[in-house]
């Protein structure tokens, strides 16, 4: 008796499943496929460099050596590029990259040079920092 019951429980028991298809959901083919583009940040520091307090070719090779890519420094190949142009400096990723990263980096150069009491960044645009003077009202009348 257990026999025969437990041969008519295993044959025919389970429900009939639709075949399974081979397309994913949302999936077009290769016309689906999109192109990762770069990403380009500027820090703008023409205000300091002006006045001959910031260095920007200093600022330039900071981020050479600080910008982590994989989870080292220096290791910057292909997918991190660090340009200058008088006082604006580019940094294209081609890599997932945080704009904040950038900024931290800027905020940890000038605390470094000393400059962080009276230099602070300040984003104007979704690409771009930019290195202003802190606003100090001196009133001189009192």
């Amino acid at each position: 008796f257990w026999l025969k019951w437990t041969a008519s429980r295993t044959r025919d028991c389970r429900p009939a499943m639709a075949p399974k298809s081979t397309a994913k959901k949302g999936a077009k083919g290769t016309a689906g496929a999109k192109k990762k583009t770069a990403m380009v940040f500027t820090v703008d520091c023409s205000a300091p460099v002006t006045d001959n307090i910031l260095d920007p070719a200093g600022l330039e090779q900071f981020f050479m050596e600080r910008i982590k890519v994989g989870g080292k420094t220096g290791n910057l190949k292909d997918e991190v590029i660090v340009k200058r142009e008088k006082a604006k400096i580019s940094v294209e990723a081609k890599i997932a990259f945080s704009k904040k990263y950038l900024k931290y980096l800027t905020n940890k150069y000038l605390k470094k040079q000393q400059l962080r009491d009276f230099l602070r960044v300040i984003a104007p645009n979704k690409t771009t920092y930019e290195l202003r003077y802190f606003n100090i009202n001196n009133d001189e009348d009192e």
